[in-house]
């Protein structure tokens, strides 16, 4: 994978940048900068070397040019965190001269999803060099993510991006053991193949949350009303078989925080076990599961966590992503937090810097763990 290192001397010309800054943003303004701060050490770096730049980004899907997925928030933000103007360009035709700049909404030309060459030559004349820092977009093969490439006299990935893909190939392939692995969230389709991963190459797999529903069902277990994608039921069982369950590496919940409902106000009881009777779903692990998974924390040199296990927007059933949370920052393993719900769980909690990487990657990680192709990585590399 080229590096900035590679870029050689760059002063005077135009990088063109490709960052990830689809963030939230409401009423005008940018509510959450995070995943902007991390891309400011390459800006800054690009900067320090002489280099003008032209930021381009995606918010949000616009299906036409809606001005609520106007990048005009973000540019203001970026000015801030740069401590520079950055007047935004309204199209490809109409790019002024600056230090910085950033183009406006990407997925506002209908070609960047299609991965039309004719936009990623019209994005590659803008500038003499193309750096992408947005790893979270590399899974994507858009004209401003791999299409570009060709186009351009020189490519590399930038500081973020080559952080993120060498702290996951460093897990992956070189992990100190034990290595643990904790799996939440919502669907077992959406991560099968991130769970068959682990468990060639992990010593343990945690599993949590609605992703251990049809683990449990397909053990026998009643789920009661407690959200179970009825597409993983058989991936479940094929994962279980694959692993010799109980006897192989991977671990459910032995007791769960069930509710009558999803929310605040819900009725909420603690069941010594795992079947979850009709009415009620299960929102959260329970004590003894959280005493055994931090054991298993405090056991590891190497632990990846993607997904939270517990409903952890609402206080009744954020305990158990909490104990996690915590023992990960007690931890002196190598901690690798996938980013999504589970860096927003870390982050809610006051933890985000207490880890060894919190990763923006989102979807391109776990594609990156299964081994899978990622367009914007394959096009940056040699």
């Amino acid at each position: 994978m080229r590096t900035i290192d590679s870029l050689g001397d760059i002063e005077g010309k135009r990088v063109l940048v490709r960052v990830d800054f689809n963030v939230p943003v409401s009423d005008g303004k940018v509510r959450d900068d995070a995943r902007m701060k991390r891309a400011v050490p390459t800006l800054m770096e690009l900067r320090e070397r002489g280099a003008k730049l032209l930021l381009v980004s995606h918010l949000g899907r616009p299906k036409d040019r809606e001005a609520e997925f106007s990048l005009a928030p973000v540019a203001e933000r970026t000015g801030r965190l740069l401590h520079t103007d950055v007047p935004l360009a309204p199209d490809l035709d109409d790019v002024p001269d600056g230090d910085v700049v950033m183009l406006e909404n990407i997925r506002y030309e209908p070609g960047e999803t299609k991965n039309d060459p004719e936009l990623a030559k019209r994005l590659a004349a803008l500038a003499d060099y193309y750096v992408n820092d947005a790893f979270g977009t590399a899974h994507r093969a858009h004209a401003s993510t791999a299409g570009i490439v060709p186009f351009v006299e020189h490519s590399c990935a930038g500081l973020l991006f080559q952080s993120e893909v060498d702290t996951i190939r460093l897990i992956m392939n070189h992990p100190k053991r034990p290595f643990l692995a904790i799996i939440g969230g919502a669907k077992v389709t959406d991560k099968i193949a991130v769970i068959d991963r682990f468990l060639e190459i992990a010593d343990t797999v945690l599993l949590g949350g609605a992703m251990a529903t049809p683990f449990l069902r397909v053990l026998g277990h009643g789920t009661g009303d407690s959200l179970c994608e009825e597409d993983g039921l058989q991936h479940a069982e094929r994962a279980l078989e694959h692993d010799g369950y109980p006897d192989g590496k991977l671990r459910l919940p032995v007791d769960l925080v069930i509710a009558d409902e999803f929310g605040d106000g819900a009725e909420v009881q603690v069941i010594q076990g795992v079947d979850v009777p009709d009415g009620w779903m299960q929102l959260d692990i329970g004590s003894r599961t959280r005493t055994e998974y931090v054991a298993e924390i405090r056991k590891a040199q190497t632990i990846f966590w993607n997904g939270p296990i517990g409903a952890f927007e609402f206080k009744s059933f954020a305990a158990g992503s909490l104990a996690i949370g915590q023992a990960m920052a007690q931890t002196d393993a190598v901690t690798v937090v996938g980013g999504g719900d589970s860096g927003a769980a870390m982050a809610e909690f006051g933890l985000a810097h207490s880890v060894t990487h919190l990763s923006t990657g989102g979807g391109a990680a776990l594609k990156l763990i299964e081994g899978a192709d990622l367009p914007g990585l394959d096009a940056l590399s040699d």
